[in-house]
């Protein structure tokens, strides 16, 4: 009955968020929507695939990374070579920027995983940083300049990929893996010494992250017509941990809530770059006073619509 459930609930989200595209698809096509509209949907779904990825890292296993905008940066750049370098087309582009990223998150997570809170931070810090330095004195991608790229990220791009994120990382977290993942942020040492390997699973969370990352990269890229290393310093790094911490470590509806909310701000504030810091200082100080868990804490949208008085275990709350 449980799983009929599911499936249920499954295939309503899918046929809602079918409606949603149509809605929105048909809006670009007649013109209701100019081109200024048409870039905040495009990048409220790339803040979407970043919020959600790093949510994978932090928010369910506990492995706190402020390097993400490095993965983003492979991802962006690898894809940008493959379209106008190999003339590749944009889906196989799409997949090697992801692919280029899982594998820098493999070289830096296999050695640094095992590093706990802050000594993580600054190895993802420092990675982050390496990857922009190094674009920065590469002249195949154009250095300090940038490198120029073609406008193919579409809405139905987009849509596409923040669907395959969500759907990824729901069903990884409600998987054993995710389970295990789940344990880890707990508390490690107890998951350690009932068997679960946590480097592994450390890894594992790490390299699916810096691969949606990197497909979010390869979308952002294409989104504008140049790209520059000093798009993805630590920063960008820093706006992207925003989401997670402000949506609710834990909470896959929180995170992509708060990135729709920031986006949102963002854009509309994007003249006044200085307001925009103030008001991200003073939501943060807010949050921190009188909701440090966030948005919604570890629950999840679904949990709003399920009956009272039913029975339900606290750890259905980091699953979507």
């Amino acid at each position: 009955m449980t799983i009929l459930k599911r499936a249920k609930g499954f295939w309503l989200s899918i046929l809602l968020s079918c409606i949603f595209f149509t809605i929105i698809q048909t809006m670009i096509s007649g013109g209701l929507l100019n081109p200024f509209y048409q870039n905040t949907i495009m990048l409220i779904g790339i803040n979407i695939i970043l919020a959600a990825s790093l949510h994978l890292i932090i928010g369910i296993t506990g492995q706190f990374s402020i390097g993400h905008a490095g993965f983003l940066a492979v991802g962006a750049y690898a894809s940008a070579i493959m379209t106008m370098k190999l003339e590749m087309p944009f889906f196989v582009s799409l997949l090697v920027g992801g692919l280029m990223a899982a594998l820098a998150g493999l070289i830096i997570g296999i050695p640094s995983l095992r590093l706990k809170g802050d000594y993580l931070a600054i190895a993802t810090l420092g990675f982050g940083e390496i990857v922009r330095i190094v674009l920065l004195n590469i002249d195949y991608v154009g250095g300090a300049s940038g490198m120029q790229v073609s406008h193919l990220t579409t809405w139905p791009w987009v849509f596409a990929s923040v669907l395959f994120t969500i759907l990824i990382i729901r069903n990884f977290t409600s998987s054993t893996h995710g389970r295990a993942c789940i344990s880890i942020r707990e508390d490690e040492t107890a998951a350690d010494s009932m068997g679960i390997n946590t480097t592994y699973y450390k890894v594992v969370a790490f390299a699916i992250g810096a691969f949606l990352a990197g497909v979010a990269g390869g979308l952002y890229a294409h989104n504008f017509y140049i790209i520059l290393p000093s798009n993805f310093g630590f920063l960008k790094s820093f706006d992207i941990l925003i989401f997670v911490v402000l949506g609710g470590l834990g909470s896959l509806s929180g995170a992509v809530l708060a990135a729709i909310l920031l986006t949102v701000v963002t854009t509309f504030l994007q003249d006044y770059p200085e307001t925009r810091m103030i008001i991200y200082s003073l939501v943060l100080i807010i949050m921190m006073i009188y909701r440090p868990q966030g948005l919604l804490g570890t629950k999840e949208f679904t949990s709003f619509f399920k009956r009272k008085g039913g029975h339900k275990h606290d750890n259905e709350q980091t699953i979507a």
